[in-house]
């Protein structure tokens, strides 16, 4: 779950078929038009970001899989630049009285991207593969869904076990992405490098860990605002290349951290930082020693400079934090500003007044052994912690931190769910995979609950998710530091990218 703090190993780690080189390049050259850097037209995006664990959102395993999932795949709604879930392939839908039903409705004329209609039978059983497949990754989100019908064509209705208000949310991300069912009848297996959807693009050729070549889908149902005709996507580009591979033409679009923002700027490239809901966070287990006793995890809110880690570790961008959500998104609550604002004596007196006292010993677990790890033990130590460094492998940090919950201390990030409900749910339940203590509050419960129960166009929704903001921050040991936008540098060829915060899109983009 690392995935603000390590992003430049972020790689596919599944053992996926590989398509030749011969094939891609041919793929990629093969669309006609004048020829660009790299054999590609000049119409193409070409984005430095990450390839997905699997191309289908079924198995795929990690949350930021979607950037890439949402190039092939459509979903019944969608994220707005806000993170608020707007009508996709269903333009509307509406829950019963009580909130026990809620019934999509389709557009007219909708096809997957091999031209086979996409209709209220394929959602149905898109739905039901999510919530009952034996290996689906995101069958927890969808208990909720008692039976899914389709009483016509363009009419998807969804009986709930309870009142959930959160579906067109969740439905906005991986979780409602629609998989066309002549795949996974056919060979499920074979999604996870063939994916077979109805989004922006298609794929058209892969190699694991190097390239996807895709092409623009001229049936997706908003294709109009789909601009470029082809596309590339490429793993994270390092840090030390990134500004001479945007120059040279082998990506027109990338990511970059912040130490090379004045490169791209004086090489000539437009930079653009798009606030997202990744969060650096600090996981604090509170059946480890010290951090069960409360005393111990105030000091350690307080001892921490969250404005020099956010200069060092950010160049300056991004803002400090101390909670889950950005501002601007519908769970931010601006009455937690400076709650646990940096304050050494405070941080001293409340180790002091703790059972283990002044001295005590706290060991910083990182799956990277990068700076911030160290300027924490700087800052940790200053205080009277006697802070260790233990760096563990990436690929075993998920098992050994919140699979046997055995590192009392962790840097991490959290990098946002599609909904607020899911959110909280995975940072602070009880069963909550970045929750390693296990433990939560009956208040945080209480306030979630009440989040799933309000519809999400009552006028009293974002003042119920911020009151579960402020029960979470105020109630649960977790430690957010700063916020991680997304710093994207392209070519002057190639147009201002929407500035969406859950999900990268590229609606309106052009690569002259």
């Amino acid at each position: 779950m690392n995935t603000a703090l390590s992003e430049p190993s972020r790689r596919s780690f599944l053992g996926l078929g590989l398509a030749t080189g011969s094939l891609l390049l041919a793929a990629a050259c093969g669309s006609g038009g004048v020829a660009g850097a790299g054999g590609t037209t000049a119409d193409t995006l070409k984005w430095g970001w990450d390839l997905p664990t699997s191309w289908d959102p079924v198995t795929s395993s990690a949350g930021w899989d979607v950037h890439a999932l949402s190039l092939v795949y459509a979903g019944l709604t969608k994220h707005d630049e806000q993170g608020n879930a707007v009508p996709a392939l269903a333009e509307s839908w509406k829950y019963s009285d009580k909130g026990g039903r809620v019934t999509f409705k389709l557009r007219s004329g909708l096809k997957f991207s091999d031209g086979t209609a996409l209709d209220a039978a394929a959602v149905k059983k898109s739905i039901e593969r999510g919530r009952d497949a034996p290996k689906s990754l995101i069958a927890a989100q969808l208990v909720d869904i008692k039976t899914v019908s389709a009483p016509d064509a363009t009419t998807v209705v969804l009986e709930l076990k309870a009142p959930n208000y959160q579906i067109p949310s969740l439905f906005a991300g991986k979780t409602g992405m629609v998989v066309n069912p002549a795949a996974f009848e056919g060979d499920a297996a074979g999604l996870a490098t063939k994916p077979a959807g109805a989004g922006p693009y298609t794929l058209t050729s892969y190699v694991e860990n190097s390239q996807a070549t895709l092409k623009r889908n001229p049936a997706y149902w908003d294709a109009a605002n789909i601009k470029a005709e082809n596309f590339q996507l490429f793993p994270l580009p390092d840090a030390a290349t990134v500004i001479a591979g945007l120059r040279s033409g082998r990506y027109n679009v990338a990511q970059i951290p912040g130490s090379q923002v004045a490169a791209a700027k004086a090489a000539g490239l437009e930079v653009q930082v798009i606030p997202s809901l990744v969060v650096a966070v600090l996981d604090v287990n509170v059946t480890k020693a010290p951090f069960d006793d409360p005393n111990v995890v105030l000091a350690l809110k307080y001892a921490v400079d969250r404005a020099a880690l956010l200069k060092t570790q950010q160049f300056g961008i991004g803002e400090v934090s101390y909670q889950p959500f950005p501002k601007g998104y519908v769970g931010y609550d601006p009455g937690l500003e400076g709650i646990y604002a940096y304050d050494p004596a405070k941080a001293r007196a409340l180790l002091a007044a703790s059972k283990y006292g002044a001295g005590t010993p706290v060991t910083i677990t990182a799956s990277s052994p990068g700076t911030l790890a160290q300027q924490l033990q700087a800052q940790l130590q200053a205080v009277g912690f006697k802070p260790a460094i233990e760096t563990i492998p990436e690929s075993q940090a998920t098992q050994i931190i919140y699979i046997q919950h055995d590192k009392a201390l962790a840097v991490d990030g959290f990098a946002g769910r599609d909904s607020t409900a899911q959110a909280f749910q995975v940072l602070f339940g009880a069963e909550g995979l970045m929750n390693p203590g296990r433990t939560t509050s009956p208040e945080l419960t209480a306030a979630v609950q009440k989040i799933v129960q309000t519809p999400l166009e009552d006028p009293r929704y974002p003042e119920v998710v911020r009151a579960a903001t402020s029960a979470a921050v105020r109630t649960m040991p977790n430690v957010f530091l700063y916020t991680t936008p997304r710093i994207l540098a392209h070519a002057k060829s190639v147009s201002a990218l929407p500035k969406a915060t859950v999900v990268q899109r590229f609606e309106g983009v052009t690569a002259a």
